[in-house]
């Protein structure tokens, strides 16, 4: 029988595997909290593939957790890069993640997709001066997230950081209302098939109009 530790060591093999098979296709893959480690190896991909041709970059977003400074660094890529990025929620865009769904040229989810605004769990403790120092970036990261956010779907800071107060969730008809996405693909055939064969994609359909 596998111990626990060769079974690790032999699912984080496989991971490794199917994550490099899905970069030849430029994919990129965002799965878990998208903390400062997850943000700077997204980036790194997303500058690489960059570089390596013109095609539009797919990005693959399951995030329920983050910080605005992790969302940040994988926003300005986005921003700067010379390629288009196609962003599919594949399962959750919470928090400071659903900013990097929200910013990309091209925005889908599957229909049973977690969208949800809320602000990034966190403490600080110490002195007086550095909780009011602390207190007052975190203020700052919360404002310019709100602004990215409303630039890129057209509803106002305030409605925003309403949303984010409130901890809203929106389904995907919801979110596409709200202007978080502009697609909702088919759950049918949204599958990760053929990759040695064929590129990894996803058939799309407009939601009925509201």
């Amino acid at each position: 029988m596998m111990s626990p530790d060769a079974r690790r060591e032999q699912e984080g093999a496989w991971l490794d595997l199917m994550r490099a098979r899905m970069f030849e296709q430029r994919v990129v893959l965002v799965n878990g909290d998208l903390d400062d480690v997850l943000a700077a190896g997204i980036a790194t991909e997303l500058m690489t593939l960059d570089a390596c041709g013109d095609l539009p970059v797919r990005l693959l977003l399951n995030s329920g957790a983050g910080t605005f400074a992790a969302a940040f660094t994988v926003i300005d890529v986005i921003d700067l890069l010379g390629v288009p990025v196609h962003a599919t929620c594949i399962g959750r865009a919470e928090g400071p993640a659903l900013g990097v769904l929200a910013v990309a040229a091209r925005r889908l989810a599957i229909p049973h997709a977690r969208i949800r605004f809320h602000e990034p769990d966190s403490t600080f403790a110490g002195r007086a001066d550095d909780v009011a120092a602390w207190a007052a970036q975190r203020e700052g990261d919360r404002q310019r997230f709100c602004a990215r956010l409303a630039d890129a779907t057209g509803r106002s800071p305030t409605w925003i950081a309403d949303a984010m107060h409130e901890r809203r969730a929106l389904d995907a008809h919801e979110a596409m209302r709200a202007g978080l996405i502009d697609e909702i693909a088919r759950s049918s055939v949204a599958s990760v098939q053929g990759i040695d064969r064929r590129p990894i994609g996803f058939r799309s359909r407009r939601s009925p109009a509201s």
